[in-house]
């Protein structure tokens, strides 16, 4: 479980991380396992982020998880936030990805990022108190040195996560969780995945191929 190497000069993999290696080492099973922790960075070095969506902790069911935030592996049916987020991908830019899995996501610049990147299986949100939600905020500084990111903010733990980090040259777009419970209080008509392409092309840099 070695640190990425394009991430590893983070205070997080200096600080904080060698505990929570060492807790982790103590547990039988825990998800998305040590092949997968740091999926979301390997994917997407800090000077190709362009987009930061941040997630809270991996899916706890075993299989699922893939450690992008919100994805899961190709072969798994869709967890209800996620089908909320593609009904709103579909209504807004017509895009309709083939599965589950974000990783065409990622290879673009958009790092999918969750708070805690670790879960005990069927117990979510259990390593939330360990100290992984400086990681996030680590991650996300050393991506703005490379230039100004869009922000896309599905509820208020992902808001507070990064609180006082996105810069004027930033874009933050904020709203409700795509969960069933609160999709319909904001985040269903926000349109997100059309504005940070209309963003980004201001700014002369290529668009997000939402499909894929």
């Amino acid at each position: 479980m070695e640190p990425p190497k394009a991430w590893d000069q983070l205070p997080f993999f200096r600080e904080d991380w060698p505990a929570i290696r060492d807790r982790l080492a103590g547990l039988d099973k825990w998800l998305p396992g040590p092949a997968l922790v740091f999926a979301a960075l390997e994917a997407t070095p800090p000077e190709k982020v362009r987009v930061v969506i941040l997630g809270q902790d991996p899916y706890p069911t075993p299989g699922h998880a893939n450690g992008l935030a919100f994805s899961v592996a190709p072969e798994i049916a869709l967890p209800r936030s996620l089908k909320n987020i593609f009904t709103e991908l579909r209504d807004d830019t017509g895009a309709a990805p083939a599965t589950g899995d974000l990783s065409g996501w990622a290879r673009q610049g958009v790092l999918l990022l969750n708070t805690s990147l670790s879960v005990p299986p069927g117990d979510a949100g259990r390593h939330a108190s360990w100290g992984w939600d400086r990681l996030a905020r680590d991650a996300v500084a050393e991506a703005q040195k490379h230039g100004p990111l869009a922000f896309l903010l599905w509820g208020a733990h992902a808001q507070k996560a990064v609180a006082g980090l996105p810069r004027p040259q930033d874009m933050v777009i904020a709203t409700a969780h795509p969960s069933p419970l609160s999709a319909r209080r904001g985040f269903f008509g926000s349109r997100p995945f059309s504005r940070i392409n209309a963003w980004l092309e201001a700014q002369g840099r290529e668009p997000v191929d939402w499909a894929g």
